[in-house]
């Protein structure tokens, strides 16, 4: 008597004689397919507001503020922020104007801690502020000052809207 294992081999044995082959392989091909993106630069910008509180017009002293501006761009990409002179009549970089009901509150915005650099769009005596984007958010401070004795404002809520502008 044959065992069982032997039994098995001889049948496949005898398949493969009688003209059973195996099933065979299928064939196979490869090919590769290309990926590709392009990645644009691009910067998204917002601020948060120069707020001086109150302000004592009588006072020779001046009043100092701070605001920021946050620029997110592409990484590795370079840019720029500039600032216009805002919506106050007869306004400059030097002397920009708030308003309220017709008057005047004169101020101006710094790039720097010490107040000497009037930030503006780079022309004349004006500067930018600039950095190479990290793909997260670059902030930057913006210091205000609104001068002393400006004793011809009355009281009032003032305000103005400066435009800054991102180039990349």
């Amino acid at each position: 008597m044959m065992n069982s294992t032997r039994f098995k081999a001889a049948i496949l044995a005898g398949f493969c004689a009688a003209g059973f082959a195996a099933p065979a392989s299928a064939g196979t091909q490869g090919t590769t397919i290309g990926v590709s993106a392009t990645v644009t630069a691009n910067c998204t910008v917002s601020a948060n507001p120069v707020a001086f509180g109150s302000v004592d017009t009588l006072s020779a002293s001046p009043v100092d503020g701070t605001g920021s501006v946050s620029v997110t761009c592409t990484n590795g990409t370079g840019w720029t922020a500039a600032a216009d002179v805002g919506g106050g009549s007869g306004a400059s970089f030097a002397t920009r104007r708030m308003t309220y009901s017709g008057n005047t509150l004169n101020y101006t915005l710094y790039r720097d801690a010490a107040r000497a650099q009037v930030w503006g769009d780079g022309t004349g005596a004006t500067f930018t502020v600039g950095n190479t984007g990290s793909g997260a958010a670059q902030s930057f401070t913006v210091y205000g000052r609104i001068p002393g004795s400006q004793s011809s404002a009355p009281a009032g809520g003032y305000s103005d809207t400066v435009n800054v502008t991102i180039t990349y």
